[in-house]
């Protein structure tokens, strides 16, 4: 028996400024809302199939609950969309070739402006290990990197900060 799949998945996040939100997302979706109400703005997305709505509310905005993100097929689709986000200056941070999650990945960030953090990333494959360095609690976690800009960070593919087990970090 086939189990059906939903068809679009749908997100709510309470926002301090609507503006400064809508400008951001307008800015990363490449879209404007579909519908947008005092205190309220919804984008609806085709690829991937996503509903996201908005609601102005400052004091139920919630911070830490960890990240949200976004697959690309290719690497030349990851470098497209990176390129895009370079020019309008919202990445956070780049990560390519890096050893994440137990995956090797080439990713970036965004932060919002409430600080929910994106992540759009190209999964190259599965790793045996994690990178010690998002092992580490804290802001600099994997999936929760820091808010500063980390310029053309740039790891090969074949290589990570450490060797399993040799206690270099």
């Amino acid at each position: 028996m086939k189990t059906s799949q939903f068809p679009r998945m749908h997100v709510s996040f309470y926002v301090r400024n609507l503006g400064a939100t809508t400008n951001f997302y307008n800015t990363f979706f490449g879209q404007q809302p579909e519908k947008v109400k005092p205190g309220y703005a919804k984008y609806i997305l085709d690829e991937p199939s996503l509903i996201i709505s908005f609601i102005e509310n400052p004091e139920r905005v919630q911070s830490n609950f960890g990240h949200l993100g976004f697959q690309v097929e290719t690497r030349e689709e990851m470098e497209r969309r990176l390129t895009v986000a370079r020019e309008q200056a919202i990445v956070s941070k780049e990560e390519i070739g890096t050893a994440c999650c137990y995956a090797v990945q080439d990713k970036f960030w965004v932060n919002d402006p409430d600080g929910v953090q994106w992540e759009v990333y190209y999964f190259h494959g599965d790793s045996e290990f994690n990178d010690p360095h998002y092992a580490m609690e804290g802001e600099s976690a994997c999936c929760a990197p820091a808010m500063e800009t980390l310029a053309n960070e740039r790891i090969a593919k074949e290589e990570v900060c450490c060797e399993p087990g040799s206690g270099c970090c």
